[in-house]
């Protein structure tokens, strides 16, 4: 029975919230729910979804006009990341003859707290949603979490993916004995000793807008270390970029996500925050990924995640043997192939609990 659906955010990280709750948008519409997206900025989705929107999600701007401040909620009321609904929604929620599901996304994370967390619920004994239940929904890499958003077809549609002729495409072709190495990242004073390492080896770099093309911009690069600078990319074609290359650098949370169904060798710059919290954060995930990985491969990932991340000096860093680093990428695949997709999850959650 199709349902309709409010997904709320607040955009704090530009290209990462946006990018997953668009993600969960449109993998509901595919899946023949009805998706309204309520956004309080929604400029990145001028490249990042150049086609527009399905036809059955509405992309609406928040906070609204008057005029849809008396719009019913939805049956499923997403508030994502913790943005905390408008009193006048939480009120309109409380009317319903039929309470909504009201659900909140939380962010991704590999810490112990996100299993002992998932599917708790919150009820409201007080004004605007007395008498409704918060459910809080954890991502995350293990059968006790909501899991990953994995649209149905992905992987299919990599065994399909044509490299080559993607980055033809781009203007781009590998040369021989070349890697390629795509990098979106965050200001990042390790910058120039990542580029030093990546010399060591004949490398095309596809580096996505933002803050590393402007830093590679005024550098003196070696010969053996070509630079693309690529425009913004649809997430489709970010796909293809992260399927095109070798090893992928990737920021925030839907990249991270998306490298791992890619299953190519990647690091991860994680969100970084004032008070150190990214430190465990980034810790717990790596404890998690490297459980049975060869233990080489481990140290030496573990060193270059902690050191392009700022946690620990850049000095005798190494990139993982690219053998071994494929290896390891399609077995935590597979591991994550286990667990059922977000989008079902939450679809499972929301018809056992109607």
């Amino acid at each position: 029975m199709r349902m309709n659906w409010d997904i709320y955010c607040r955009v704090i990280d530009n290209y990462g919230d946006v990018g997953v709750v668009w993600r969960l948008a449109r993998d509901l519409a595919a899946r023949g729910e009805q998706v309204r997206l309520w956004l309080d900025d929604a400029s990145a989705l001028e490249w990042m979804a150049p086609a527009g929107q399905p036809a059955n999600v509405q992309l609406l701007a928040w906070p609204a006009g008057p005029d849809m401040d008396a719009e019913p909620t939805g049956d499923v009321v997403i508030e994502a990341f913790g943005c905390q609904l408008p009193d006048a929604v939480v009120t309109r929620m409380a009317a319903r003859p039929k309470p909504p599901h009201w659900i909140n996304l939380e962010y991704l994370s590999a810490e112990s707290y996100v299993e002992r967390s998932h599917g708790l619920q919150s009820p409201q004994f007080s004004s605007p949603g007395r008498g409704l239940i918060k459910r809080f929904f954890y991502p995350g890499f293990t059968p006790r979490t909501g899991g990953l958003l994995r649209e149905p077809g992905l992987l299919a549609l990599q065994e399909m993916f044509d490299p080559q002729a993607w980055l033809a495409g781009q203007g781009q072709q590998r040369l021989a004995q070349e890697r390629v190495v795509s990098l979106f990242a965050y200001p990042n004073k390790a910058l120039p000793g990542l580029l030093e390492l990546l010399a060591g080896q004949p490398t095309l770099l596809m580096v996505c807008p933002g803050a590393a093309q402007q830093q590679i911009a005024g550098m003196n690069l070696p010969q053996t270390l070509r630079c693309h600078a690529m425009p913004y990319l649809s997430q489709a074609d970010y796909d293809h970029l992260l399927w095109a290359s070798d090893l992928n650098f990737v920021r925030g949370e839907d990249s991270f996500v998306r490298a791992q169904w890619a299953a190519k060798p990647f690091v991860w710059q994680i969100y970084p925050q004032d008070d150190g919290a990214h430190e465990l954060k980034l810790t717990a995930f790596l404890d998690q990924w490297l459980d049975q990985a060869e233990p080489e491969m481990a140290h030496q990932s573990r060193q270059l995640w902690r050191a392009w991340n700022g946690l620990q000096p850049w000095h005798s860093i190494h990139l993982p043997a690219t053998s071994a680093a494929t290896a390891h990428a399609r077995v935590w695949r597979q591991h994550l192939l286990g667990q059922a997709d977000l989008s079902s999850q939450l679809l499972k959650t929301v018809r056992d609990s109607s």
